[in-house]
């Protein structure tokens, strides 16, 4: 047995100390802490994977834009609470510009990052009819959303899509949707943490049965265009990015800026509703906020209730940036590809080292390279392989906590250096010594 680069005392009466009873169902902070820790009392470098921040600069696009409105004073002043009309304008744009819909201006609100758009959209769907109380999320996903449900008293059921793609997936939704509780479909596309991009006819297939089940579709699209297998940079040009949109008019998209535009510190994000559901009158929410339709109630109630708006400037920011995207001035694709050249590097160590892909396919297509991907080692549960890796210096979260049923970890690409490349090839050297299969 080789000496691991972390004393494993060091790890272990850390993660005592944190109070942490079951390492698998370690949150992404604490796992952060834990690293952190160990990696300032070891004097250690870590290799960090558990956290999904973007690793490159600020578009500086909307750097630039947000100064500028600061310059003119626009810190003096409460923004719109439904938005910026020249936000709304140009999130309208750019959704026609490379997802290939046309939505009302008036549909694009702001948030303050998608986590406050999710927020929001959980109190709206789940007030618009009595009975349906309950949230289905399609599996694995943003950790973090379960809570907010929690936070909110809400009910969600969940499954993990690993064993229902394709034509599998219609039958399994329905199998929740016939029950007449569920009020939204949840899923990330591509997905976080797996990586595996819904096709349109799974889309379809989600869409159609949002329709004749009259569930609300939130399609959250944080990592958007972000599958590297296709060229989805070119604007009002297709391929565009898949989406339910295209299959019912019970959508909202959750367009974020963090990952795509790396403008993740400002908080900024759009809510694009679709026309005939922003405007769709509910009886129960009528009845609670004076006769207000779908949308109203999203923005002039719930969002007012939570922020009063979102940050003037960081609108000026996105807005710039949507604008040069749909003009074709601005390439973001080309900025963030480093992504999937990261995960390529990444997984071909790991496998070297006997680690294996744990959602390893896309109907039938290797899985895309890009801001996440997912391992496994055999023989060991998430929970013990999370711990043995920061033995190494290596921290990620278990896949249990995205709502997954596989063991595995997530990796995240975004925070790898070029030098760490050959760091990690060392240390996963030693453990799959240490760790014989």
């Amino acid at each position: 047995m080789r000496q691991t680069p972390i004393s494993k005392s060091l790890i272990d009466d850390a993660i005592r100390d944190f109070g942490i009873q079951d390492f698998a169902k370690a949150t992404i902070r604490e796992v952060k802490s834990i690293a952190a820790f160990a990696e300032k009392e070891a004097g250690v470098e870590f290799i960090k994977m558990e956290m999904g921040i973007p690793g490159l600069p600020a578009s500086r696009i909307g750097v630039e834009a947000q100064i500028k409105a600061l310059q003119d004073g626009i810190a003096n002043s409460y923004p719109d609470i439904q938005g910026n009309p020249e936000l709304k304008l140009q999130a309208s744009r750019f959704v026609k510009a490379f997802i290939g819909i046309d939505i009302n201006p008036t549909g694009c609100v702001p948030t303050v990052g998608s986590m406050q758009g999710t927020f929001a959209s959980f109190l709206v769907c789940s007030q618009r009819v009595k009975g349906k109380d309950t949230v289905l999320f399609i599996d694995p996903g943003f950790p973090v959303q379960k809570m907010q449900l929690q936070v909110l008293g809400l009910k969600y059921e969940t499954f993990d899509l690993y064993d229902f793609r394709g034509e599998k997936l219609g039958p399994k939704l329905e199998s929740y949707l016939s029950k007449g509780n569920i009020c939204a479909i949840v899923y990330s596309n591509p997905n976080n943490p797996s990586w595996v991009c819904l096709c349109e006819d799974e889309l379809r297939q989600i869409g159609e049965l949002a329709t004749k089940y009259d569930a609300v579709v939130m399609e959250d699209l944080a990592y958007f265009a972000m599958d590297f297998r296709s060229d989805l940079s070119r604007p009002f040009q297709p391929p565009y990015q898949p989406t339910v949109a295209r299959y019912t008019d019970n959508y909202m998209l959750l367009i974020s800026g963090s990952k795509a535009f790396s403008y993740a510190g400002e908080r900024i994000a759009v809510v694009c509703i679709g026309d005939k559901l922003f405007n769709r009158h509910f009886d129960d929410l009528a009845a609670r906020y004076e006769g207000l339709p779908f949308g109203m109630v999203f923005s002039t109630r719930m969002l007012y209730a939570l922020s009063s708006g979102t940050s003037h400037s960081a609108q000026f920011a996105l807005a710039a940036i949507m604008k040069a995207a749909a003009d074709g001035t601005y390439d973001f694709r080309s900025e963030i590809a480093v992504y999937g050249e990261r995960a390529r590097r990444l997984k071909e160590i790991f496998q070297r080292h006997g680690f294996y892909i744990v959602y390893d396919h896309d109907l039938g297509n290797p899985i895309a390279d890009g801001f996440y991907f997912t391992i496994g080692y055999p023989g060991m549960s998430s929970g013990k392989l999370a711990h043995e890796l920061m033995y190494y210096g290596v921290s990620a979260i278990c896949l249990i906590t995205t709502g997954s049923r596989q063991e595995g970890l997530r990796v995240c690409t975004s925070f790898i250096n070029d030098n760490q490349y050959d760091l990690l090839d060392e240390r996963m050297a030693i453990f799959h010594e240490n760790n014989p299969v």
